[in-house]
């Protein structure tokens, strides 16, 4: 998100200029700004332990909704929503740029926790809280909390369809379902923070609901760390596998990308974008057991030596099997050059047979390889490329992988790095539009 669009600018300022006026109190409304001060500063400074080195959250999903929340029930919502900012403003952004992320999360925050408070307010929730009758408070405060989800998946659906030109159907698909169930539980502490604010125990009391959440969310960001750790393995594997073959460098990363863009294209759940993007960029992981003479090879393969290359993906499964969170990303890693007709290898799979990951990913790498610079071919025009899948859609490829590549890349383009060094003197053979996949030099490098 360094470049960001135009329109994406003027959508942030926008709900920027919403929350600043859901922050202006209403006249005659009493505002206990010792409350907004002490809740302000307890998000505030959670949010901050929370990224610590010792805790060490790193997403940028609401860690502390509780208190947000445990404010939508406490306060007007003008002052609900301005305990949202100082925590929203001095947290980390984790990428460029970071000024605008910050007012993006504060503006976006500011208006679920407002539309939150406005909602418990007018169904009675704040006379139940006071009351301490939790049974009847229950309602008010789950349709504040559903209030709150609806805000923030309205406007990440929104941001996702104008920054990136997602449409607006896909953008917002599934995004309640995904987020109501843990923003419920966050809604239930917060309930039982403002009912125990409320009560004779007072605030101190209300503080002792964060601590079994704080317990979970440690535990939660160990399981991160063991996940960037496995992902850290990756991009080592992946590394070396460029370092290997200097002619395909970024070739992994970009078959990823291009896999993400099908599964996306597809309507796939997240997780499984997230599973097939891996699928891409480890599915020639296995190169590491080849030589790299062979990989290295200007002239055409021998046929002994074309058998050798080809027991890459054998390779490849072998140092990924043992990853259990790849899940489906294994058997993309195995059966990527496989072909709808049987044709392909290293068990000649026909149609159906062939895992849906892996014909995703031998779209994304076929059109890769086609449209960056090799040792035996300069890269091709994308319009080309793709011309040429579709050619051998039914035969080679999935016509329904090929089909979502071509949609996606329409819509959004395609814009691959040079794998290779362009002052290269060697000549290099590019073989006519006509000329056969399966019949070019290196076709099954």
């Amino acid at each position: 998100m360094e470049a960001v669009p135009a329109r994406a600018h003027v959508y942030i300022a926008c709900v920027a200029i919403a929350a600043l006026l859901c922050l202006l109190p209403p006249p005659g409304v009493r505002t206990p700004w010792w409350a907004v001060a002490l809740l302000a500063a307890l998000y505030a400074g959670c949010e901050r332990v929370a990224r610590s080195r010792f805790v060490g959250i790193s997403h940028p999903a609401g860690t502390f909704y509780p208190v947000l929340l445990a404010g939508a029930f406490l306060l007007p919502a003008p002052a609900a929503a301005l305990v949202v900012v100082p925590g929203a403003l001095l947290s980390q952004a984790g990428r460029r740029p970071v000024a605008l992320r910050r007012i993006w999360r504060a503006a976006q925050l500011a208006l679920g926790v407002w539309a939150a408070a406005t909602v418990h307010r007018l169904l009675g929730g704040r006379d139940a809280v006071a009351a301490g009758d939790v049974p009847y408070a229950l309602g008010p405060a789950g349709a504040a909390v559903l209030a709150f989800c609806l805000v923030l998946a309205l406007l990440d659906g929104g941001i996702l369809a104008v920054a990136e030109r997602v449409p607006l159907r896909r953008a917002w698909r599934g995004l309640v379902a995904r987020s109501l169930a843990p923003i419920a539980v966050h809604g239930l502490a917060g309930l039982m923070m403002a009912v125990l604010w409320r009560s004779p125990y007072g605030p101190v009391a209300a503080l002792l609901v964060l601590l079994p959440m704080c317990v979970s969310w440690w535990a939660f960001a160990q399981y991160h760390r063991e996940r960037a750790a496995h992902q850290a393995t990756i991009r080592a594997l992946v590394q070396a596998v460029d370092i290997k073959d200097g002619y395909t460098r970024g070739h992994s990363e970009r078959v990823g990308q291009a896999s993400m863009m099908i599964a996306r294209e597809l309507g796939m759940a997240d997780e499984r974008v997230e599973v097939l993007r891996f699928a891409g960029i480890l599915h020639d992981v296995g190169k590491l057991g080849v030589p790299t003479r062979l990989l290295r090879k200007d002239g055409p393969l021998t046929p002994e030596e074309r058998r050798v290359i080809e027991l890459h993906p054998e390779y490849g499964h072998e140092m990924v099997r043992g990853i259990g969170f790849l899940g489906e990303a294994r058997a993309a890693v195995l059966h990527h050059h496989e072909r709808l007709d049987g044709s392909g290898y290293p068990y000649g799979l026909v149609g159906r047979q062939i895992p849906e990951s892996a014909r995703v990913v031998a779209v994304a790498d076929a059109f890769d390889a086609m449209t960056s610079t090799r040792s035996y071919s300069r890269a091709r025009p994308v319009a080309v490329a793709l011309a040429e899948l579709e050619r051998c859609a039914g035969s080679h490829f999935d016509p329904v992988m090929v089909a979502a590549l071509v949609e996606a890349v329409g819509r959004t383009g395609w814009h691959p790095a040079v794998t290779a060094d362009d002052e290269e003197t060697r000549p290099a053979r590019v073989p006519p539009p006509g000329t056969p996949l399966s019949s070019r030099p290196g076709a099954h490098r």
